[in-house]
C-alpha cells in the first residue's frame, strides 16, 4: 500500500508499538522460546539506532511493517519463526561445533514499525507493507515487497549465505510451519560432510540431539519443552465512564502510538463555547462507559502539541483511531456526539467484509453503502488506501469490502479492484481504474463526497450547505409526525429522483454518442480525402463529457413543523398548510414553488418531474421567486459577477473610474478661470492684426 507521508498526524514523535513477540502486561518485547532454547526479542530498528546497527554485522535482514495493516499481522508469525529458527541453527561444514548462527554467519535479523518511524522507511524508499530487505554492509541487496512464504525468504538467505561461508550449508532445508515452536523432522544433506546425512532406524528413536546435530544434517526427533505464554489482557476502553485529562506524554503513549480509538475535546478554559459544551461532554463520557475512550486537551497547558496537531479554533473535537484522524464538524448536542461514537465505534473495528447474504442485511440498515470489489490478485497498497478512508465516513456511509462471485454479479463488476456507492441499491460506480488512481485516497474521497448523500437526504444545520451549494436541490417540506402521509411522500420523492437519474444516465449515453459518431465522421472524411493532417486531428478529438455548465440536480426533504419559521421568512410557505415543494437555486437565490399551471408542487413524481424539466431548461420556462429583496439582488448579482469573473470586473470598474476622473477634470477645467486655452490665444493674435488693418483704412484725426 502506497504509503502517505505521515508525520504522525500533527508531528508528534512516536514510538513503535511492540514487535509481533509474546509481551508482557506492559507491553514490553520479552524472549520467546524455539526449540527448548531462549531467542531473544527480535532487534527494533529506530532512527535513533539505525546507523548504528546497519553496519553492526554483515548481514541484516529487516521486516518494514505497519501495526495495523492485515497483511503485516499475517506475515508476522512467518518471520517471526524463520528468525526464531535461523537464531537457533548452527552452522554446519567446518564451522567450530560451539560458535552460534549470528556469530559465525555475522547474520541479524530486525524490524522497522513504519507507523511510528514512517521518515525512516520512507528513506528506505519503502512503499508497501510488509516489505522485506537483506542488507550486506548496510546496503540492501534483496527486496521482497508484500507477505513472502517463508521458503522464498530462506532461499534468498541460503544463497547469501552459501556465498558468504561456502560449504557451510545443507543442500536442502525443510522449514518450520509459520507459528511453530520446534524443529520440523528433516532429511538434509550438507554439502561439505555428505556422509552426516546417513541415518539409522536407531537414530530416529534416539531423543532429542543438540541443534549442532540438527544442522549437519541428521534426521531427529525434536523435544518440544512447554512454552511460557505470556498474554496481553485487553483493556477495557473509558474503563471510569469519565473523560480523560491527557498530557502531551499521555497523548503520545496513549492516543498516536495506539490503536485504541479515542474522541477527544481541546479546549480552553476561558472558551464560554467549551464551558457551554463541558456538560455535555461529560454525560457522553458517562454513556461511554466500556466502550470508547474519551479524552479532553487543555490547549492552555499544552499550546504546542494543539498547534502541532492542527487546532486552530475551541473547541475542536476529534476522533483518532490507528494513527488516523477525523474531525468532528457536527451539531454539539449530546445526541449528536453519541449517534457520531456509535458509529465512530463501528468503523474504527475496521472495513468489514461482506458476501451477498450481510450485504443485503446491511442493505437494510444503512442508506449508502460503499462496496469495495477485490480478488485474490488485490495488493496491500490496495486494501490499505480502503482503510485510510474508513474514518472520513463516520456519520456518512458504511463501508464493506467483498469477493463474493454473486455480488459481482449483482454489479457487474469483472475488473478489479473497483468501488462502488450502493444508495437504496441504486449502483453509483467509481471511474477511475489505474492502480495508481485506486489508490489515491484524495481521489477516492473527493468522489465518495460526491456520492455520500442519501438519495432524498433529510435537510439539516449541519449539512445544509452541502446539499444546498451549487445545485438545483428539489425539496420536500413534510411533516415528519404524520407518519402516513410522511413515508407516502417520501416514497413518491424517492420513485421521483430514481426516475430522474435514469433519464440523465440515458441522456448522458445519448450525447456521448452523438459526439462519438460526430468524430467518427471526421476521421472517415480525412480519410476519403487522404487527407493525414485533418486525420491526425480528427483521431485527437477528445470526447469531454464534463458539465461544468449544467447543475447537478439533488433531492431533499426538511421537517416543516421544526424549521416554519425559515420555511416561512425564505419561502412564503406555511407548513400548516399541508405538504409542499420547492425547487431551490441557492447559487442565484431564486426558487421555484408552482408548476407551468400555477398549482403548488406537491410530493407527487408526476407534479415534482414535469415541473423540473421546465425549471431546468435554458432559459427555465417557469418564472422564478426571489428568496431575497430586488434591491438585495442588484447588489447580489454585482457580487456574484466579480466573483466569477474577477478580471473582467476589475477592468470594467477601473474602465469606468478613468472615464469618471476625465470627465470631471475637464468640468473643472470648463468652470475655473486662468487656465490657458487654445481658443484664447488665436483671438489675441487675431485682435491687434484686426485693429491694424483698421486703422489703415481709416482717416486719422
Amino acid at each position: 500500500m502506497r504509503l502517505l507521508n505521515l508525520s504522525l498526524l500533527f508531528g508528534v514523535a512516536a514510538s513503535a508499538v511492540a514487535s509481533p513477540v509474546d509481551e508482557v502486561e506492559d507491553g514490553t518485547p520479552v524472549a520467546t522460546f524455539f526449540n527448548g532454547k531462549q531467542v531473544p526479542p527480535m532487534l527494533e530498528l529506530t532512527p535513533e539506532n539505525w546507523d548504528k546497527e546497519k553496519t553492526a554485522s554483515r548481514f541484516l535482514m529487516v521486516k518494514h511493517y505497519s501495526p495495523y495493516c492485515e497483511h503485516c499481522i499475517d506475515f508476522a508469525p512467518t518471520f517471526q519463526t524463520m528468525y526464531e529458527f535461523y537464531y537457533t541453527s548452527t552452522p554446519g561444514g567446518s564451522a567450530p561445533k560451539d560458535v552460534d548462527f549470528t556469530t559465525f554467519y555475522d547474520f541479524r535479523f530486525g524490524d522497522i514499525n513504519c507507523i511510528a518511524y514512517n521518515d525512516l522507511c520512507s528513506a528506505h524508499n519503502i512503499r508497501s507493507w510488509p516489505s522485506t530487505v537483506l542488507y550486506e554492509n548496510g546496503e540492501p541487496i534483496v527486496t521482497f515487497k508484500g507477505g513472502k512464504s517463508m521458503s522464498l525468504l530462506s532461499a534468498s538467505v541460503e544463497e547469501t549465505l552459501e556465498r558468504a561461508k561456502p560449504g557451510t550449508r545443507p543442500t536442502a532445508v525443510e522449514l518450520p510451519e509459520p507459528g511453530d515452536k520446534s524443529w520440523p523432522k528433516i532429511q538434509q544433506t550438507s554439502t561439505a560432510a555428505p556422509e552426516l546425512a546417513k541415518t539409522s532406524e536407531a537414530d530416529a528413536t534416539q531423543p532429542a540431539l543438540p541443534a549442532d546435530a540438527q544442522a549437519t544434517g541428521q534426521a531427529v526427533i525434536t523435544y518440544n519443552p512447554p512454552v511460557p505464554k505470556v498474554t496481553t489482557p485487553k483493556s477495557t476502553p473509558n474503563p471510569d465512564g469519565a473523560s480523560v485529562p491527557l498530557t502531551a506524554e499521555k497523548f503520545r503513549s496513549q492516543v498516536t502510538t495506539t490503536q485504541d480509538p479515542w474522541f477527544i475535546k481541546f479546549y480552553a478554559p476561558w472558551c464560554h463555547h467549551c464551558q457551554a459544551m463541558a456538560p455535555g461532554w461529560e454525560q457522553l463520557a458517562k454513556e461511554m462507559k466500556g466502550r470508547l475512550n474519551i479524552g479532553e486537551i487543555n490547549c492552555d497547558a499544552e499550546p504546542k502539541l494543539c498547534k502541532d496537531t492542527g487546532i486552530r479554533g475551541y473547541p475542536s473535537i476529534v476522533f483518532f483511531s490507528g494513527g488516523q484522524r477525523a474531525e468532528y464538524n457536527g451539531l454539539r448536542g449530546l445526541g449528536d456526539f453519541i449517534q457520531y461514537a456509535d458509529k465512530a465505534i463501528d468503523l474504527a473495528s475496521g472495513v468489514l467484509d461482506v458476501d451477498a447474504k450481510s450485504f443485503k442485511a446491511l442493505e437494510q440498515k444503512e442508506e449508502v453503502i460503499f462496496l469495495y470489489f477485490y480478488d485474490h490478485a488485490t495488493t496491500t497498497e490496495d486494501f490499505m488506501a480502503i482503510d485510510r478512508l474508513s474514518l472520513s465516513l463516520i456519520g456518512r456511509a458504511k463501508l464493506a469490502r467483498t469477493r463474493d462471485p454473486q455480488l459481482y454479479d449483482r454489479f457487474k463488476i469483472t475488473t478489479w479492484p473497483r468501488l462502488v456507492a450502493s444508495r437504496e441499491g441504486r449502483p453509483t460506480y467509481y471511474t477511475p481504474l489505474t492502480p495508481r488512481e485506486m489508490r489515491d485516497t484524495r481521489m477516492l474521497l473527493d468522489w465518495m463526497k460526491s456520492v455520500w448523500l442519501p438519495l432524498v437526504p433529510e435537510l439539516t444545520a449541519s449539512n445544509a450547505r452541502e446539499i444546498m451549494d451549487g445545485k438545483i436541490v428539489v425539496l420536500g417540506i413534510l411533516n415528519r409526525e404524520d407518519q402516513d402521509s410522511f413515508q407516502s411522500a417520501i416514497r413518491e420523492m424517492k420513485s421521483a429522483a430514481n426516475e430522474w437519474a435514469d433519464k440523465q444516465i440515458q441522456l448522458f449515453q445519448l450525447e456521448r454518442q452523438e459526439l462519438r459518431d460526430g468524430k467518427q465522421l471526421r476521421i472517415e472524411e480525412a480519410q476519403d480525402r487522404n487527407d493525414e493532417r485533418a486525420l491526425r486531428n480528427a483521431k485527437n478529438i477528445r470526447i469531454d463529457m464534463r458539465r461544468s455548465d449544467r447543475k447537478e440536480v439533488t433531492f431533499a426533504w426538511v421537517d416543516g413543523a421544526f424549521w416554519q419559521r425559515w420555511i416561512r421568512t425564505t419561502y412564503g410557505i406555511d407548513a400548516k398548510d399541508g405538504e409542499r415543494v420547492i425547487i431551490n437555486d441557492e447559487d442565484a437565490r431564486r426558487y421555484w414553488d408552482q408548476t407551468s399551471t400555477g398549482n403548488p408542487i406537491v410530493p407527487s413524481r408526476t407534479s415534482i418531474l414535469e415541473t423540473i424539466n421546465k425549471v431546468t431548461a435554458n432559459p427555465p420556462k417557469i418564472k422564478p421567486k426571489l428568496t431575497i429583496s430586488a434591491l438585495e439582488k442588484i447588489f447580489f448579482d454585482i457580487k456574484v459577477t466579480f466573483q466569477d469573473h474577477p478580471y473582467l470586473s476589475a477592468g470594467c470598474v477601473l474602465g469606468i473610474a478613468f472615464g469618471c476622473l476625465s470627465w470631471f477634470r475637464g468640468r473643472i477645467r470648463r468652470t475655473r478661470g486662468g487656465h490657458f486655452k487654445v481658443e484664447d490665444a488665436v483671438k489675441e493674435h487675431k485682435a491687434p492684426m484686426l485693429g491694424l488693418v483698421g486703422n489703415r483704412g481709416s482717416k486719422a484725426d
